[in-house]
């Protein structure tokens, strides 16, 4: 085994210790089966009253027309995976993965020319992608609400020619796509052709493993094969409160050291499913507990400071005072502060790495940096004032605004972020450029310091009516310095004399 995952090579040949001639080969197949637990045999559960009270009418009548669909081809189609673990769990989830046991281009296809819309596919990976058709009350199809497409994927296997490498995949059965899967719980699958509608197919002891509490993978090198595994193993374990099997923790904690080698973008892709689940500090902690963070990389941890901040995360959403806007869902938004709060303590050096390794965008990393620098100047800004507080907070972007104020979680600290939010970055000089000018002022960077000054004395109560602005303004333009600024303005020679 070591010789196969070291060199990455599918086979390896067999030689007589005697006479060194080949006498046979050892494949990764060869392998699986000496490793892996027999099979089990396929669970006679039939859990159809299950399925059609967890599913929208709509989405289970859709089911239905793809199901039959499917007979007619003579494929065998099937829900599998995390939809049928939810079920047994009842926790039942309105996403499902569709596979067929045949061809899932061609069934699309049908698809598509009896009902409308249109097909995608990707024919390497015998998958197709069928965009539902505009909802017409006169069609057959029935309109399934926030549903676009339904993705349709032939059964497969796959093998890895080396460690965290892509799979290299080709077409298989049921049986044989299920067991390239990560763990036992996610093996299960439901039959939805003809008279085989909702039996339930258990070839790897997912059903059991589900009532025992176990997170197991199904074969010795399933963490080499893909790495990425070791997250989710945790992810799940704490998601769902079950318990890392013991072989599959000895496997995690010798395949650590292979987490250098996976890409920052898969790292990130799992991390960010943690960082928006009902369990993240508990997942992340036990990531932490597993060393598996530090694996990442070895700035990152997990602490009650960190626990302390995502109790409540997932009900935090900003009011529109703090501008935090562009998001298109309250999930992508969660993962973001999620980012911003785990990593801003970091030293900026460090956080800029750790941003590296997982190839965050450039907007990311510099919100966290931006917000770490602002957590550690809040003290400064206690007892100053207002435009001194203006001056630090108006180039901060909101959302890093927003992560330090929740990063406080003190109401002293808190107080000049929430005033400047609610009140400090509103108020403004009643005068502006254009005002400037057509007193025949040159235009010039003076401007932008007689109107900061200005500002800063309304913030501060130096003035508190226009005609006390004015007064300060007529004092500006009488000022020596102002006025020298004013003659070496490259507009002066055009403009006409300052009056007010």
């Amino acid at each position: 085994m070591r010789l196969m995952t070291d060199s990455g090579w599918g086979q390896i040949p067999v030689a007589d210790p005697g006479s060194g001639a080949i006498i046979g080969i050892v494949t990764r197949t060869d392998l699986l089966k000496t490793l892996a637990p027999e099979p089990r045999l396929p669970g006679r559960m039939n859990l159809a009253p299950r399925l059609e009270s967890a599913l929208l009418p709509e989405t289970l009548a859709l089911l239905r027309i793809i199901a039959q669909a499917a007979s007619e081809q003579h494929v065998a189609l099937y829900i599998v995976g995390g939809f049928v673990r939810d079920l047994l769990l009842e926790r039942p989830s309105q996403d499902f993965d569709l596979v067929v046991e045949g061809d899932a281009i061609s069934l699309a296809r049908h698809l598509a020319e009896r009902y409308g819309g249109k097909v995608t596919s990707h024919s390497r990976f015998s998958t197709a992608k069928w965009y539902l058709p505009e909802p017409n009350p006169e069609a057959p199809l029935p309109p399934v609400p926030g549903l676009v497409f339904i993705d349709l994927v032939s059964a497969r296997t796959e093998f890895y020619t080396h460690p965290t490498a892509l799979p290299t995949v080709e077409r298989g059965s049921i049986k044989l796509d299920l067991h390239r899967r990560d763990f036992t719980i996610n093996t299960l699958a439901l039959r939805l052709d003809g008279h085989h509608y909702g039996q339930m197919h258990d070839y790897w002891g997912g059903y059991n493993d589900l009532r025992l509490g176990l997170v197991r993978v199904l074969h010795s090198i399933s963490f080499i094969d893909d790495p990425t595994r070791l997250l989710r193993a945790a992810r799940f374990e704490q998601r769902f409160r079950f318990r890392i099997e013991e072989r599959t923790l000895q496997l995690l904690r010798e395949a650590l050291p292979l987490l250098e080698r996976v890409s920052g973008e898969r790292i990130r892709h799992e991390l960010n499913h943690i960082l928006v689940d009902s369990e993240t500090s508990w997942i992340m902690r036990r990531l932490n507990e597993l060393k598996l963070l530090a694996a990442i990389h070895p700035a990152l941890t997990w602490d009650a400071w960190l626990d302390e901040r995502f109790a409540n995360l997932s009900q935090v959403l900003p009011t529109a005072e703090w501008g935090v806007t562009g998001y298109h869902s309250q999930g992508e938004f969660r993962r973001d502060l999620g980012y911003i709060l785990w990593l801003m303590r970091l030293p900026g050096e460090a956080a800029s790495q750790v941003c590296e390794r997982l190839v965050t965008s450039v907007e990311l990393r510099h919100a966290i940096l931006d917000a770490g620098e602002l957590w550690r100047d809040l003290p400064d800004l206690q007892g100053v004032p207002a435009s001194k507080v203006v001056s630090r907070l108006e180039d901060v972007k909101p959302l890093a605004r927003y992560a330090a104020f929740l990063a406080a979680a003190d109401d002293r600290l808190q107080a000049p972020l929430k005033q400047y939010t609610l009140e400090w970055q509103h108020i403004q000089s009643t005068f502006d450029g254009h005002d400037l000018r057509r007193m025949g002022l040159p235009p010039g960077p003076v401007y932008s310091e007689i109107l900061s000054i200005l500002r800063a004395a309304w913030l501060d109560g130096q003035v508190t009516t226009p005609q006390d602005e004015q007064a300060l303004l007529a004092e500006l333009l009488a000022d020596p310095d102002i006025r020298n600024k004013l003659a070496d303005s490259p507009s002066r020679s055009s403009a006409s004399h300052p009056s007010i």
